[in-house]
């Protein structure tokens, strides 16, 4: 059918064919039509299906690239940089991008953004910098779509101060500019000097969108700042910013971290759209406040509305189960987790069924479970499981060799000394007890007091619990 068309018009319906290819399958057949109809010698034609490739399989666009009749055009290496800047092998991207620069073709605005977004997702700071060399010589420095990418790549590889000084350095900056600077600050932990952004950011009269009101209510989150929360929230309402699934869900991690629950499930309640990390994080944020029974009915909600558990949702389940003390259904969630959704158990799983049999007084099933467990418990499961042979009375089931591997993970823990020194003390091994404390007198080590934060009306106010005693100071 296809000898009728002229080659104009046959290249035309190959481009309609190529943009809805979907399969590698597909990408076969245009392929073997490209073959057969000689087009695979007609550049631009080559190189929109090298840049379609790469999005279904980056491998196969490669073996497509690497098999050219001719030298591959700038489009063709620039989607081959794009592709494998976005794969997991991200680090081919800077390959290629070398063999770039040993042919006459020259990187252009395209192809720096490419490139710089394969250091950040590598975390390869000092090519990045190279990299910032050439887009200075090049004169792309001005493109506002490189300099964000630059910033990023900073911020990812966490040189905030090169990504700040980057963002100072530009001639022009857009909502892109002002977001990404936000949201490297939050990313490198430094909260205080996102909010700040945001003050010249006001400033300067830009208007945030939802990835900058996103940024700031994670700044809220680390810095636990109802107001400034909830004054965003406002923004939000009043502004009528549509409350899409990120933007919601920033707002009810923001609302739970604060202690604010029922304001959490209210903005959770009216999000239309709900992904696995809404449900996620209000199960995180009753569990976190004790709230068992709603972990479990919207652990149950989320898997009747069709989104599967990921490994998070496993950890708040089985955590409400043990403050519960629901043994026999922990035991099932831990059973469904491995069978069901193939999730293998990860530490924080395994110290929260230890738990679980140590507050339900369950010290020789705990005890075997550490044995059998396919990792090596760390500090928290032995305190967990020590603690709970204490609390129950039952120190014979202590293996000596957990409480010696406990104080070999954390030396330097005063408070692991106390625990030992306490279940030898029950057990009537006194040697022991002098030994440990004597230990403690030598290296200078001591409880650490247990203290508490409280925002009352902007203000922070610690308590300090010591034994028999509490203090409080005002910071």
């Amino acid at each position: 059918m296809y000898h009728n068309l002229s080659l104009s018009a046959f290249s035309r319906h190959l481009e309609s064919l190529i943009q809805r290819s979907t399969t590698i399958s597909h990408l076969l057949q245009l392929h073997s039509l490209i073959l057969k109809t000689a087009l695979d010698r007609d550049q631009h034609s080559v190189s929109q299906f090298i840049s379609s490739s790469s999005v279904i399989s980056v491998d196969f666009a490669r073996s497509v690239f690497d098999h050219l009749p001719f030298s591959p055009t700038l489009p063709a290496w620039n989607s081959m940089i794009r592709g494998y800047a976005k794969s997991p092998y991200s680090f081919v991207a800077i390959e290629l991008f070398s063999d770039l620069r040993r042919t006459s073709a020259r990187p252009d605005r395209f192809t720096y953004p490419f490139i710089l977004t394969a250091c950040a997702r590598s975390s390869m700071l000092w090519e990045g910098g190279m990299v910032h060399c050439l887009v200075l010589k090049s004169g792309f420095v001005s493109n506002s779509y490189v300099g964000n990418t630059l910033l990023n790549m900073y911020a990812a590889c966490g040189a905030i101060g090169l990504a700040r000084q980057a963002f100072d350095e530009m001639a022009e900056r857009d909502i892109v500019s002002w977001s990404s600077m936000i949201g490297g600050y939050v990313t490198c932990n430094r909260p205080l000097d996102a909010l700040m952004v945001f003050q010249k950011m006001k400033a300067a009269n830009v208007e945030p969108n939802s990835i900058t009101l996103v940024n700031l209510l994670s700044a809220c989150t680390h810095l636990n700042t109802l107001n400034m929360g909830e004054s965003i929230h406002s923004y939000i309402v009043v502004n009528k910013v549509e409350l899409e699934v990120s933007l919601g869900t920033a707002l009810v991690k923001m609302y739970a971290k604060c202690g604010e629950i029922e304001k959490a499930v209210q903005v959770f309640s009216s999000l239309s759209v709900k992904n696995l990390q809404s449900w996620t994080i209000m199960m995180s944020c009753f569990a976190d406040h004790g709230r068992g029974k709603d972990v479990i009915s919207l652990f149950t909600q989320m898997e009747l509305s069709g989104i599967n558990p990921d490994s998070m949702s496993f950890s708040s389940i089985l955590c409400a189960c043990s403050h519960l003390g629901l043994v026999d259904e922990g035991r099932w969630y831990f059973d469904r987790m491995i069978n069901v959704y193939s999730i293998q158990p990860t530490l924080e799983h395994y110290g929260c069924m230890v738990d679980l049999f140590g507050r339900a007084g369950l010290v020789e099933e705990a005890y075997e479970f550490i044995k059998n467990m396919s990792v090596e418990p760390n500090a928290i499961i032995l305190r967990s499981f020590i603690s709970a042979c204490r609390n129950h009375g039952k120190v014979f089931h202590v293996d000596e060799s957990l409480m010696k591997l406990l104080l070999e993970i954390e030396p330097n823990r005063g408070a692991n000394y106390v625990l030992a020194a306490n279940v030898s003390a029950i057990a009537g091994q006194w040697e022991d007890v002098a030994q440990l404390r004597r230990t403690m007198a030598m290296t200078g080590l001591k409880k650490v007091s247990g203290c508490s934060w409280v925002e009352v009306k902007g203000d922070h106010d610690r308590s300090i619990i010591t034994e028999g005693t509490a203090k409080q100071a005002v910071g």
